[in-house]
């Protein structure tokens, strides 16, 4: 790192962690750039809420060393506590409360005084699309509005680092998409997100870079095209409305799959552009194509290619540049 450089926001190395005799984390190593949406991917299981349970002093590790906003666990936890906050899978508001008053409360348990934290809270709730419903009790919110507020909450104090522990769970797709746009305008204004998911298309839609997790090890990280472009499958679909067309394409295409019912080729190819340039320049100008369609990997692919199977010894990671 030179001087001009942002120190990580977050830096573990070699982090282990046991419950009898089940190893949830096995040596994991994750570094997070500050100002960043860094997601870790994984199934159930995989270590994901273990890891922030552990960056965010709720539970202590076996072995190796952890960073947190530049302080170091165990023996600054105190530090780490003030600079973080963590929303966990579940809305954690007082039912009985209005969402007013569940800001005032937490604003109050961060020791913010009474005209501070209820100039924070007017602010959150505005900023948050709450004003209309900040003195109702949540237990009248909705799913996202709920969430939206508890998120709310986690940011009275002005940490620096937001720990969001599968934060779209059981919410509808409009309710995901707003909580979506809440996260972005949050990294804008400075602040680091680490994000667990089990929702693929929510990985791919706002990390920055984002961590594979699998038997308690990091197997892949990079960004989402990173990670994609690590899978192959990729392949160009020609339809045809002419058999002949077909023939000839499947001719001048060696190597193809040809689906004579479908009238369709379909190619091997790695998506770009001067790969499928390459391609269609191979095939004679009276061939008519009717139409061309790039099939790449998604974040399925990568998931499913290198998570749940087993591995002889300790698995290695992959890490995209």
């Amino acid at each position: 790192m030179t001087s001009n450089e942002a120190p990580d926001a977050i830096d573990v190395r070699g982090l282990s962690r046991t419950y009898g005799d089940v190893t949830v984390l096995d040596g994991l190593d994750l570094r997070v750039p500050a100002g960043s949406i860094y997601a870790l991917l994984g199934a159930n299981g995989a270590g994901k809420t273990t890891t922030v349970r552990i960056l965010s002093t709720l539970v202590t590790f076996d072995s190796g060393t952890v960073t947190v906003a530049g302080h170091t666990l165990p023996v600054e936890a105190a530090a780490v506590r003030r600079a973080i906050s963590v929303t966990g899978q579940y809305a954690a508001v007082d039912r009985l409360l209005t969402g007013r008053e569940n800001l005032v409360l937490v604003g109050e348990l961060n020791h913010l005084g009474r005209h501070e934290s209820r100039r924070r809270a007017a602010e959150l709730l505005d900023r948050f699309g709450l004003v209309d419903a900040a003195d109702r009790k949540s237990s009248t919110y909705s799913g996202g509005m709920r969430r939206r507020l508890d998120l709310a909450m986690s940011l009275v104090a002005e940490p620096r680092i937001v720990f969001l522990d599968e934060p779209t769970t059981g919410l509808d797709p409009r309710s995901r998409r707003e909580m979506w746009a809440v996260i972005r305008e949050l990294v804008d204004t400075g602040v680091t997100i680490l994000l667990t998911t089990q929702y693929l298309d929510e990985a791919d839609e706002l990390a920055d870079r984002i961590a594979v997790l699998d038997g308690g090890r990091i197997v892949a990280e990079g960004t989402a095209d990173e990670l994609k472009a690590l899978v192959p499958g990729g392949h160009l679909e020609l339809q045809f409305t002419d058999a002949d067309d077909l023939r000839r394409a499947a001719a001048a295409l060696t190597g193809s799959s040809v689906d004579a019912a479908g009238l369709s080729l379909t190619v091997p190819t790695d998506g770009s552009v001067a790969s499928i340039r390459a391609l269609l320049g191979r095939i004679d100008d009276s061939t008519a194509v009717d139409r061309v369609a790039v099939h790449t990997p998604n974040l399925d692919d990568v998931f499913f290619a290198l998570t749940g199977s087993p591995r002889d010894g300790r698995s290695t990671t992959t890490r995209a540049a």
